[in-house]
């Protein structure tokens, strides 16, 4: 029987899973690895020690599998996406740390990009909005803090890319310095219409097109291991960012599917097939995946604070010491008592974009307990879910009648039957959750051939539990009616610089 690795480098950690040809898990492996943030609103990893944690995994991974390296048919890789690395073509270096998508330092640079007022030809050329979120203001940063960093890329001695470029840039021995459609969609330097870089965009973030990678299928054969971080001889045969994965891997190959995964942050997305979507409610149109040629386009809404809300009461406020106890301590309690927690740690995504906004916790009394400020973390991952169900809905002129979940908070019962009533709708949750990696996985089998279409890939996904609506919709209306206003306090809220 054949076996796939994925790998799937995420935010804080990294895993290394084998599907066999049912799908099925054989065997997986994680290790984390450090985040820095070096001021307020900063976020970044060390690429090496991203390499490391991938390396760890594999090593790992097949030694829980009890298989060897030969065993292995192909790889797909799935990553955090927009995380932006530049390093040394020759020496491999990175020449800054990676910054990661959370980060807002280069906040800056959009906002000059904003008052030249050409946001919008932006928008309408990659279908992402202005923000820091995105990698093109992040390269445009590293190029202006690190001392002849423009000049050497001019010449062509560095070589930007997101994680999955970076990866195989070093799986591949530095012989292979490209990326997929969907991670190339998320630059804001992508032409996702022409389906090429943007050369005025460039132009306008002062970017060399010398250093951006080649733009391949996101199904296709990518390159081939050599001695180092991993084993020699893998075929490496598929690479999607990790939004575009889990919707493969959720079997939403045809229109009007939409899946919405519970991380670090939290990411809904719609299949609409061939027609890229403009959205008029905050949303991002982006590309889902290219296969054989042919492009499929999604409709995005992006929360950037969910699951790391939760890591945050663990690790920050020590409300608890393993994220295994989170739901047998929101259980403790009714409800939050009126508390609303709008975790907006760096800003607000979809469909609000603020990235002034910070987070707040709103609703608190004498009464109020741990375990109170614990579920309104969870329910918060569901409102602002909603949020971005509502938009979605309301761009595609069209009722989303079942939401797809995963990740690792879709776990959480409780979690996703208040979500189920919030939205009034099924959600389903997959027998296998890490849908992420599993769709890496089914795109690179159908490039190697294990799967013969995209059909047959979306019928590897197996459904699990299903949760359906059964609280009083009144009541529902009433809870979310109270988010709305937490948020407005949130947005409402400024803070000043401190005086000396």
């Amino acid at each position: 029987m054949k076996k796939i690795l994925a790998i799937d480098q995420g935010t804080t950690s990294s895993r290394c899973i084998i599907f066999n040809e049912q799908g099925q898990v054989i065997a997986t492996a994680q290790e984390e690895f450090p985040q820095y943030f070096p001021h307020a609103g900063w976020v970044e990893h060390n690429p090496l020690e991203i390499l490391q944690s991938v390396k760890n995994s594999y090593q790992q991974v097949l030694l829980n599998a009890g298989i060897s390296c030969d065993q292995i048919t192909c790889i797909g890789i799935t990553n955090q996406r927009e995380t932006t690395i530049i390093w040394d073509r020759k020496t491999g270096q990175p020449i800054y740390p990676a910054i990661v998508w959370q980060s807002r330092q280069s906040l800056e640079i959009c906002e000059r990009i904003n008052a030249r007022g050409i946001s919008q030809a932006i928008q309408d050329k990659t279908g992402l909005v202005v923000d820091a979120y995105f990698s093109a203001s992040k390269i445009a940063w590293i190029l202006e803090q690190v001392p002849n960093a423009r000049q050497r890329a001019e010449k062509g001695e560095l070589a930007f890319g997101t994680v999955d470029t970076w990866l195989l840039w070093n799986l591949t021995g530095g012989k292979v310095h490209a990326t997929d459609y969907s991670n190339a969609s998320r630059t804001l330097l992508f032409n996702i219409h022409e389906c090429c870089w943007d050369k005025e965009i460039l132009q306008w973030f002062d970017i060399p097109e010398s250093i951006l990678p080649e733009v391949k299928d996101s199904s296709g054969y990518f390159g081939t291991t050599v001695d180092g971080y991993f084993d020699a001889g893998i075929p490496i045969h598929g690479i999607a960012g990790d939004q575009q994965a889990a919707l493969f891997g959720q079997g939403c190959i045809q229109p009007t599917m939409a899946k919405n995964t519970y991380g670090t942050g939290c990411f809904m997305l719609m299949n609409t097939g061939n027609v890229p979507v403009k959205s008029s409610c905050g949303l991002l149109t982006t590309i889902a995946w290219g296969l054989n040629g042919q492009i499929s386009y999604a409709v995005e809404g992006s929360v950037f604070v969910a699951g790391s809300a939760i890591q945050w009461l663990r690790d920050g406020l020590g409300l608890f010491r393993d994220s295994s106890e989170i739901e047998e301590l929101a259980t403790q309690v009714e409800d939050t008592n009126g508390v609303y927690f709008v975790p907006a740690f760096v800003g607000l995504g979809a469909p609000h974009w603020d990235s002034e906004a910070r987070g707040m916790i709103v609703g608190l009394t004498r009464g109020t307990q741990k375990s109170h400020i614990i579920r309104a973390a969870l329910e918060a991952m569901a409102y602002q879910t909603s949020d971005v169900f509502e938009a979605i809905q309301q761009d595609a002129g069209m009722k989303i009648s079942v939401l797809f979940v995963d990740g690792g908070a879709s776990a959480n019962n409780l979690m996703m039957q208040f979500q189920s009533d919030l939205l009034q709708v099924d959600v389903i949750r997959p027998q296998n959750t890490e849908t992420t990696a599993l769709g890496a996985a089914l795109l690179a089998g159908l490039s190697a051939g294990i799967w013969t279409s995209a059909q047959a890939c979306s019928e590897v996904a197996q459904q699990g539990k299903v949760f359906k609506p059964n609280s009083e919709r009144q009541r529902i209306t009433q809870l979310y009616a109270g988010w709305k206003l937490a948020v407005q306090a949130t947005i409402g809220f400024k803070p000043r610089p401190m005086s000396l």
